[in-house]
């Protein structure tokens, strides 16, 4: 059984049905190609190797076009793994299988990004995004394995094409852990207002503009 911590209530596949999922990652690699984080207006997170359209809201995934966060270029077969399946974990503090996973992964030598899971927006975030309710988490392409074994772990990764034992370059660095949820900044203070000096008028205020709704609103922005 695998371990958790942060129980959120659910419980993680079985390993038949891991193994059952392994078909579905074996695919031919295609070239070295740029991987896609895009956010959907429901907020579900999606990865894709195709560029995805203009006005879209995506960016490059970190780690998976052929660098990490800074060094030398990763190995081929490494590169084509990460470009075809990234490698997400989710992981909170005070977690001992969160820690034991990021120390799998970093000694089989796996490209991979990492979002810590802390803050109750975190914590609302991660549950609307994969439906899981425990850490860690780790996403290999669109699959997701709930809780630390390093045996369905690594089935997975074999599946999708990593290499059995890193063959990563000495001077590779990932980007360091973020949190899945930006933290909000506080607003600039409010600039204090100027006094009128004594036996002066008030400067008149300006005529006020009525402001027209447009007619079709998608972001759906009331004020």
């Amino acid at each position: 059984m695998r371990p958790h911590c942060r129980h959120l209530a659910s419980a993680a596949p079985s390993l038949v049905a891991a193994v059952t999922l392994l078909g579905a990652l074996v695919t031919p690699l295609a070239s070295a190609q740029g991987v896609y984080r895009i956010v959907g207006p429901d907020g579900k997170v999606t990865y894709s190797d195709q560029p995805p359209p203009a006005a879209s809201s995506a960016r490059p995934v970190a780690g998976a076009g052929g660098t990490g966060s800074s060094g030398p270029a990763l190995p081929t077969e490494v590169r084509q793994a990460a470009g075809r399946y990234p490698v997400t974990l989710y992981s909170g503090n005070d977690c001992a299988p969160c820690d034991s996973g990021r120390s799998f992964l970093s000694a089989r030598g796996i490209p991979f990004s990492e979002k810590t899971v802390n803050s109750s927006d975190d914590f609302a975030a991660f549950k609307r995004l994969s439906g899981a309710s425990s850490l860690p988490l780790l996403t290999i392409g669109g699959q997701q394995l709930k809780g630390y074994s390093a045996t369905e772990w690594g089935q997975y990764l074999d599946a999708a094409g990593y290499p059995k034992k890193s063959v990563l370059p000495p001077g590779y660095r990932r980007e360091a852990a973020s949190p899945l949820v930006e933290a909000k900044t506080a607003p600039p203070p409010a600039t204090p207002a100027t006094r009128t000096p004594a036996g002066q008028p008030a400067p008149e205020a300006p005529p006020e503009v009525p402001v027209t709704p447009p007619a079709t609103n998608p972001s759906g922005i009331r004020f």
